[in-house]
């Protein structure tokens, strides 16, 4: 006697595509961005993996199983990548350390930008007191720190720079949201108390003086 299906044409269309099981979709996001040479989001990941898959869900699992670990699963803006945790990165230190410093100008450019995006150039010359010469601003753009976001929505329509994934990554920051306080920097001694635009000696029309305080040029050197 043959055997009659109970599973309707919808339910056989739902077994087809059923997706793999949360384990199985740590193993894959994990491989991915384990692979992967840049911070990949989570649209990114839905486009590689199997049909049905969540995961954003998996990303919330696998960082849990990562915490702890000598690499740690991080939110870099909105994307993800596996980087060394925070208390171990004496361990990747170099004896020889390349030092790029910025100029003074290209450190308040940047500073402006990161705590006040998206600005305009008329915003940033107007919190640092003095114009902002191209150069700076190409350097900045060079480095992939800052990159041009929407247009302003006001007379000429004025482009905004916005800080990059690059920088959020070089700094181990999530987002901008979680960059100190100005207090905190110059409690740190990585500020001075000079306000923006007062240099005496520091030209910022060819972007070529640099920083006297040590401090600061750890916190900004590439």
């Amino acid at each position: 006697m043959s055997q009659t299906s109970d599973k309707t044409p919808k339910d056989a269309e739902k077994s087809l595509f059923e997706s793999p099981p949360i384990a199985e979709q740590e193993r894959m996001v994990e491989a991915i961005i384990f692979a992967a040479t840049e911070p990949l989001s989570v649209a990114e990941l839905t486009k590689r993996m199997p049909h049905g898959c969540d995961p954003a869900e998996a990303l919330v699992c696998l960082r849990k199983r990562y915490e702890g670990r000598g690499v740690v699963l991080k939110r870099i803006g909105d994307a993800w990548a596996f980087r060394t945790a925070a208390d171990l990165g004496y361990l990747m230190l170099k004896e020889t350390v390349e030092q790029r410093k910025l100029s003074r100008a290209a450190i308040e450019t940047l500073a402006i930008v990161a705590y006040h995006q998206p600005a305009t150039r008329a915003e940033i010359e107007e919190i640092r007191g003095v114009a902002v010469s191209r150069g700076t601003v190409d350097l900045l753009i060079e480095l992939d720190w800052i990159r041009f976001g929407r247009r302003r929505m006001s007379p000429g329509r004025p482009v905004t720079f916005v800080v990059t994934e690059h920088f959020l990554d070089h700094f181990g920051l999530e987002s901008a949201r979680d960059l100190p306080g100005l207090k905190d920097l110059r409690a740190a001694g990585l500020l001075d108390s000079r306000p923006f635009g007062v240099s005496a000696d520091t030209p910022d029309d060819e972007g070529d003086g640099f920083l006297e305080n040590a401090g600061q040029s750890e916190l900004f050197e590439d």
